[in-house]
């Protein structure tokens, strides 16, 4: 027993020492390199320390510059464009890089910008846009989007949603829009504290497929955003004025959010914008007016979808007055002129199509 015992203690300690010995091979050529790395950062230490510490701070400087630059540049060209097209590497983003996508575009406009513009200074002007922009950022990155460029004293905002549905894209725009409301009360709060007059802006929302790329020149490049659905939103943002509304979107976009049955929204009209040839159903968002306005806007939706349902049978007369009866209901509600409007003139159109042109 005591001889078995000794022999396999002596064939357990010759396993060890073969296991060891094949080891320390295998593991040779990765200690060399550890080594020779070590030796390459002595040697490099070495040398900075013969020279002083001039050249860790020349690194030190150079390493903040580039950091600054970084910064700057994302001022400059946002984000979540070259996250965008860095999904198929950064090297893509080059002059004439293009690629498409779906996406929630928002224009927001100050109105009678014009007319503000006039009674400031230069400087003044400049103070009020940042002051304005300032406020108006955090509520579209707050929802998922970011500011493709300012415009004057308008905004170009998109909504990707990276990873997302189409309803996370819109209802991301949609929440924006409501959001800016909710801003834009609250600075108008601070200008009047402040003795200055209250400011309106209209906003507007469609979604569908754009073209993100880079155009320009060799020495001058910028990034865009082109394609039929941003032109149709920055038709969409114009058109608040023309109806006295804050918020406009497309039938398209409430399809997209599929909100449909839970967004307070109403039926305008449906119109042939300028420059198209197929019409769009525009839809007026109104969720964040308080709770007797959004009442009297669910009380006229019935109005206005009778009121075109007779005009477009050609039954002016009898729209006229569902348009007028309505107006005399909501006195300030200001679609029921363009609705009066467009009939009284259509009364005399004879060879009229059925389509409204805007």
């Amino acid at each position: 027993m005591t001889y078995l015992l000794l022999l396999t203690i002596v064939v357990a300690i010759y396993a060890v020492f073969i296991t060891a010995m094949w080891w320390r091979q295998r593991q040779e050529p990765q200690v060399n390199s550890i080594q020779d790395n070590a030796n390459t950062v002595t040697t490099a230490l070495a040398q900075s320390q013969d020279t002083g510490s001039e050249v860790s701070e020349a690194m030190l400087a150079k390493a903040d510059e580039a950091q600054r630059l970084q910064q700057t540049f994302q001022k400059f060209v946002p984000r979540q464009f070259v996250e965008h097209f860095a999904k198929g590497g950064a090297e893509l983003l080059s002059l004439g890089y293009a690629d498409e996508d779906e996406v929630a575009v928002m224009f927001c406009d100050i109105r009678g910008f014009t007319r503000l513009s006039e009674q400031m200074s230069p400087q003044q002007l400049m103070n009020f846009l940042n002051s304005y922009f300032l406020r108006m950022n955090a509520p579209i990155h707050d929802n998922g989007g970011f500011i493709d460029k300012f415009i004057g004293d308008a905004i170009m905002a998109l909504f990707d949603h990276p990873a997302g549905t189409s309803a996370d894209k819109a209802n991301d725009a949609i929440n924006a829009a409501l959001d800016l409301q909710k801003a834009l009360h609250l600075y108008n709060h601070h200008r009047a504290n402040s003795g200055y007059p209250p400011i309106k802006h209209g906003i507007g929302l469609h979604y569908g497929p754009v073209v993100l790329g880079t155009v320009g020149s060799d020495d001058r490049m910028d990034t865009t955003v082109i394609g039929d659905t941003v032109n149709v939103a920055q038709r969409i943002e114009s058109l608040t004025e023309h109806f006295g509304l804050e918020i406009l979107c497309t039938k398209s976009l409430i399809e997209a959010a599929q909100a449909t049955d839970t967004l307070a929204c109403r039926s305008i009209d449906e119109v042939v914008l300028k420059g198209k040839s197929t019409s769009i159903e525009i839809l007026e968002i109104f969720q964040h007016l308080d709770a007797n306005a959004i009442k009297q806007r669910q009380k006229s939706i019935s109005v206005i979808s009778e009121g075109v349902r007779l005009r477009n049978q050609k039954d002016f007369k009898a729209a006229l007055d569902i348009f007028k009866q309505g107006r005399e209901t909501h006195p300030q509600d200001k679609v029921f002129d363009y609705h009066i409007n467009l009939c009284q003139k259509l009364m005399y159109q004879l060879d009229w199509d059925g389509v409204v042109r805007l």
